[in-house]
């Protein structure tokens, strides 16, 4: 909540591709949207930009809905994900006022999911290129670096510096890919006339906040 003023928010979730060589079997499922093979990495970050949770095992054409319907936390999330009441994600079209603020501090907090991400990727540059190796080992290699990334916060190991090398951000638009609808968007709606009616977001510092 310092961060932007936004209440309420356990993690921020995003998803990342660690490109892979093409697997012997079921190939095509692993070939991405961008045309390459890869893992599709469902990642949570907290505000110190510690991994919550991390799913490694989705093949590269897995859409990030998917991967949403095995995720159970509130959580801030980008246009690529459905809206619920547990998982907010920001107004495609926001109108000048609440809807604004809300996605100003959206952005803001949500930072922290792609600030970790590369942070990641620069500690582990294994992520980085192409991995030589099974499917399935891939994703405990992701593994191992999550967890390793996490050891390298909680003692305070200096962070790689920036190497101008990260992903793009190139952020999904929501297209309903099954059962999943967008159930959060009364709540959201609440939400945002609760606590950013204000311009600075004051709205969720006034003893609502949570």
């Amino acid at each position: 909540m310092d961060i932007a003023g936004f209440p309420g928010v356990v993690g921020v979730i995003d998803g990342t591709h660690v490109r892979i060589i093409a697997p012997s079997e079921d190939e095509a499922v692993f070939v991405n949207r961008r045309n390459f093979h890869s893992i599709n990495v469902q990642i949570v970050f907290n505000a110190a930009c510690k991994i919550l949770d991390i799913v490694a095992k989705w093949p590269g054409s897995t859409h990030d809905e998917r991967m949403l319907s095995e995720t159970n936390c509130h959580l801030l999330g980008d246009s690529g994900y459905p809206c619920k009441p547990w998982l907010l994600t920001p107004y495609l079209q926001p109108r000048q006022g609440p809807q604004l603020n809300y996605n100003r501090a959206h952005k803001t907090t949500r930072a922290v999911v792609e600030r970790g991400i590369g942070q990641l990727k620069r500690r582990f540059h294994v992520l980085h290129g192409e991995v030589r190796l099974r499917p399935e080992k891939v994703s405990k290699v992701i593994i191992a670096c999550a967890i390793l990334h996490n050891i390298c916060k909680v003692r305070q190991i200096a962070e790689p510096l920036e190497d101008g090398d990260e992903d793009g951000g190139e952020e999904d638009i929501y297209i309903p890919q099954g059962n999943l609808a967008q159930s959060g968007l009364p709540y959201r709606a609440n939400f945002t006339n609760l606590h950013f009616r204000d311009a600075d977001g004051a709205g969720a510092a006034d003893g609502n906040g949570v």
